[in-house]
């Protein structure tokens, strides 16, 4: 219980902290952003962006940064992600995938080997995006090496989580859908903990996503071009 009662302790801060910016919020949220992030423990969601306002991101978090999930339906946006733009008007989506990350190592490994030694539920994580990687694997240079095979596939999974959401008649085409990578391995140029934005509703070349969003121009990077 040790671990317990020292998140308790970090929340009584916390409580010092918040207990007077919940009066706007307490009956209704309006979220600027929902993200889809892996649920990584090095990755921090809210203090990512510097956010400690409740109410201004609906946080989604998942290993793999999945926007997807199998219904009876068939494969269908998931609820999680969802919600926010059915019901609060919500207005941007942005993917959150990050450098190292163990789903993305764990689908490359079933891909190239064929082999899925895990407990069923992480199975049918892989397979959600296995589909989605297939085709980048293929992509990748014969000499590339593991890490960065791994940090190429992960760009490569915020591309086709973009396009599910982009694809999908659920979320409206008003809704702006972008892809970012945080990077915690110097897996591209920059301060570690940076957000690398590698795709904006779909475009993926750097030049043009500098010259159509200005004020984001610094914070695009690429690692995959193609």
């Amino acid at each position: 219980m040790d671990t317990l009662a020292a998140l308790l302790a970090g929340n009584d801060a916390h409580v010092a902290g918040f207990r007077d910016r919940f009066d706007d919020v307490q009956d209704v949220q309006r979220p600027e952003a929902v993200t889809v992030c892996c649920s990584d423990s090095r990755v921090l969601q809210d203090h990512m962006w510097g956010n400690d306002r409740p109410g201004r991101v609906f946080t989604c978090s998942n290993i793999g940064n999945r926007v997807v999930q199998r219904t009876g339906a068939g494969t269908v946006v998931s609820g999680d992600v969802l919600y926010p733009i059915a019901h609060t008007g919500t207005d941007l989506a942005v993917v959150v995938g990050h450098s190292g990350c163990g789903a993305v190592t764990a689908t490359y490994d079933a891909i190239t080997t064929n082999i899925v030694d895990e407990p069923p539920g992480i199975q049918h994580c892989i397979g959600l995006l296995r589909p989605e990687l297939d085709p980048c694997v293929e992509r990748l240079p014969d000499d590339r090496g593991r890490a960065d095979a791994v940090n190429d596939l992960v760009e490569c999974n915020v591309d086709r989580q973009v396009a599910a959401l982009r694809e999908s008649e659920d979320v409206p085409a008003s809704v702006t859908v972008a892809g970012v990578v945080y990077d915690f391995q110097d897996a591209y140029d920059g301060a570690r903990g940076e957000l690398h934005v590698v795709n904006v509703d779909g475009e993926r070349d750097p030049d043009t996503l500098r010259d159509r969003h200005p004020r984001i121009a610094t914070r695009v990077q690429r690692r995959v071009t193609h």
